[in-house]
């Protein structure tokens, strides 16, 4: 199924002739110094195409910094004006649309905490009805994609046309070297419901550390992603937000020569042909994947028929953990890595179960029915 957004392209609303597209500016505006002088610095380097800067911070607790407010975008006003660069501010209440709007903010941008809450996207949907303006939506603190594409609906369906997905990675109670895990699956599942949606990856706040930043904001842009928002701060060693994600004006551009820029289809005749015998391959592949995890289920409800007759449980956790070592070394001897064989095989398994279940209250089902048939 395919979302059906009425949506104009990227290049009609931001200057995208720099490659990769790119978003930068401050976590935080803090003094009106600090904003001017980085706005400076990146338009210097000749490889943005807009300045964010956050203005209104919504923090996960009271008593720290949340934003300088309001006075923010009159510096901001004054960083477009000296450098040309079109502006980009987070908003999360009507009240923050109206004075970002007046204040003359080119983009507005959905933040992940109001994502999450569809009564704030509304509220923010409303507020922008009847109002010619870019708005991008980042994905919510946990991967929902239905939340992801319920806020996209709700600011399209108050007229927005100028409309695109910021993809800044979800919470995990996993540790891993990710301030937020990428779950690139998500953004993908994104892509395919909707084609045309611009989609700007946030390597700032997947990697809370400049130092992955390159890393992230290539991966991105091998998986199609449209552009990157990276934050950029005159000096990140006295941020008063998210210091250690933030990078100077001229790590910027050096990250930023040191992308690697791939398209996404070929012209190249030869090129075109060797790639669709490697899908073609692929294909026949998958088929036969299909199809014998369609025998596989056939002999699990068999199981599931056997146990039945001989009361025995479903699940046997020492079955299933001899499958999960056994598969999970093999596959490593294949080359493939432990956590994809470990997601594969609880996939079939749960599946298996499904089945199995299905067989064992099989006559419970049909007792209900007939029940019904009896009082109807």
């Amino acid at each position: 199924m395919k979302l059906n957004l009425n949506i104009q392209p990227l290049s009609t609303w931001i200057k995208t002739g720099k490659e990769p597209l790119v978003i930068s500016g401050p976590c935080s505006a803090e003094t009106e110094e600090q904003l001017v002088a980085t706005a400076h610095l990146l338009a210097q380097t000749g490889k943005i195409s807009a300045l964010r800067a956050g203005i209104w911070k919504p923090r996960t607790r009271p008593g720290e910094f949340e934003g300088i407010g309001s006075i923010g975008l009159e510096w901001l006003k004054r960083a477009k004006e000296e450098t040309g660069l079109p502006t980009a501010v987070e908003v999360a209440t009507a009240k923050h649309v109206e004075e970002a709007l007046k204040a003359g903010v080119d983009i507005l941008w959905v933040g992940a905490r109001s994502t999450a809450n569809p009564f704030t996207v509304q509220e923010i949907a409303d507020a922008l009805k009847g109002v010619d303006v870019p708005v991008m939506v980042k994905n919510p603190v946990n991967p929902d994609l239905s939340l992801w594409v319920g806020a996209l609906e709700r600011i399209n369906n108050a007229g927005i046309t100028k409309l695109a997905a910021i993809h800044r990675g979800f919470s995990s109670y996993e540790k891993s070297a990710f301030r937020n895990e990428p779950m690139w699956d998500v953004a993908i599942s994104l892509k395919t419901l909707a084609p045309e949606l611009p989609i700007i990856n946030d390597p700032s706040h997947i990697t809370g550390n400049r130092d992955l930043i390159g890393y992230i904001s290539q991966k991105a842009l091998d998986l199609d992603m449209q552009g990157l928002m990276i934050e950029s701060h005159i000096d990140p060693s006295v941020a008063w937000t998210d210091a250690k994600q933030q990078v100077t004006p001229a790590a910027l551009a050096d990250i930023i020569d040191h992308l690697a820029l791939r398209k996404p289809e070929v012209k190249n005749a030869e090129v075109s042909d060797k790639l669709a015998e490697l899908r073609n391959q692929i294909d026949k592949i998958d088929d036969l994947v299909i199809q014998k995890i369609a025998e596989r289920m056939q002999i699990a409800e068999k199981i599931g028929q056997y146990k039945k007759d001989n009361n025995i449980t479903i699940l046997q956790v020492g079955r299933w953990d001899e499958i999960l070592q056994k598969r999970t070394t093999y596959g490593k001897a294949l080359k493939l890595s432990a956590e994809f064989t470990e997601k594969l095989l609880e996939l079939v398994h749960n599946e298996s179960i499904r089945r199995q279940t299905e067989v064992m209250n099989a006559d419970a089902a049909q007792g209900q029915a007939a029940e019904k048939l009896t009082h109807a």
